[in-house]
């Protein structure tokens, strides 16, 4: 047996149905839909009858899917329980923050936030977009932060969770520069000569916006892919090298646009997405979820009000 069944029967339960569910879990349906037949094996009784739509429980199912919040209610108080003891973890806030956001906007973003909330502890765990939203699905941290595009919305259920937008950030494709200052590689680039393009790995959340970015372009841009990377900074370090053109957080080049070092790669406004950075946690009162620390709660309150860095 493991939680996460339970968490998946749960959510089934909620959604009756197995794609939305899915989708809310952060796994491909058929992932999913193994998971439920693994608890189902466990229980040696069917839980789901799968001959209606929408997906109902059987009697089986239904009571089991009430033991099911308590236990996990129960797990969910005794973490707390366990974590509040340890006085050295109760006042510190746990942040889970994709690596780009963790190497450029949070330091600075806390920076202003201790000027005016004031000290506080905490800790940060980066990682991809898709295990830092597992880790707030999990219970492994107080706050998630990270970036939001309408083509690419985190699938966390607005009942369950928590939202505030914290500012934007622009991508856009940058280059190094020539010995007058002006950008070496320039979108779109020539017809027949195809500018080095260092890009995101496929599947990271930049990569998609990367694509989108591209796709929507009037013009073609003349692009050959020659290194990819899930990290922002490698593909910084790649660019300010004179490796290729590359898509970055405006944010993340600012040192490096004041010292010369990179330089906008398209004319205006052109190759360019404005996205939201988004703070989430888990909303209190809702299922199964733990209740939130002080100092957590105190933040989340000073973060919704009109003084918000």
């Amino acid at each position: 047996m493991e939680t996460k069944w339970l968490e998946d029967f749960v959510s089934l339960a909620e959604t009756r149905s197995f794609s939305r569910s899915a989708q809310l879990r952060h796994v491909t349906q058929p992932a999913f839909s193994r998971r439920i037949q693994a608890l189902e094996a466990w229980a040696g009784v069917d839980l789901v009858d799968r001959s209606s739509y929408p997906t109902r429980l059987t009697p089986a199912g239904e009571l089991l899917h009430s033991q099911a919040l308590e236990i996990l209610g129960a797990l969910q108080s005794a973490r707390h329980l366990v974590r509040t003891h340890q006085g050295d973890l109760a006042d510190v806030i746990e942040f889970a923050v994709p690596h780009t956001l963790a190497f450029t906007f949070f330091p600075h973003w806390l920076m202003d936030l201790q000027a005016h909330f004031g000290p506080l502890k905490s800790r940060l765990t980066a990682l991809n977009v898709h295990d830092a939203a597992m880790r707030l699905s999990e219970g492994g941290c107080d706050l998630l932060i990270a970036y939001h595009h309408p083509s690419q919305p985190l699938q966390l259920n607005p009942e369950r969770y928590d939202m505030l937008v914290l500012g934007r950030e622009t991508l856009a494709p940058f280059s190094c520069a020539d010995a007058r200052g002006r950008a070496v590689y320039t979108l779109p680039g020539d017809k027949g000569r195809h500018i080095p393009f260092l890009n995101y790995a496929p599947g990271a959340y930049l990569a998609r916006l990367v694509d989108l970015i591209l796709k929507e372009s009037p013009q073609a841009a003349e692009l050959h892919p020659v290194y990819e990377t899930d990290m922002a900074e490698g593909l910084k370090a790649m660019a300010i090298e004179g490796h290729g053109l590359t898509f970055l957080p405006l944010g993340s080049v600012q040192k490096e646009l004041r010292a010369g070092r990179l330089v906008e790669a398209a004319p205006g406004e052109s190759f360019r997405l404005t996205m939201e950075v988004r703070v989430y946690r888990e909303r209190p009162g809702a299922a199964g979820v733990r209740p939130p620390k002080v100092s957590a709660q105190g933040l989340w309150a000073y973060l919704e009000g009109p003084r918000r860095p």
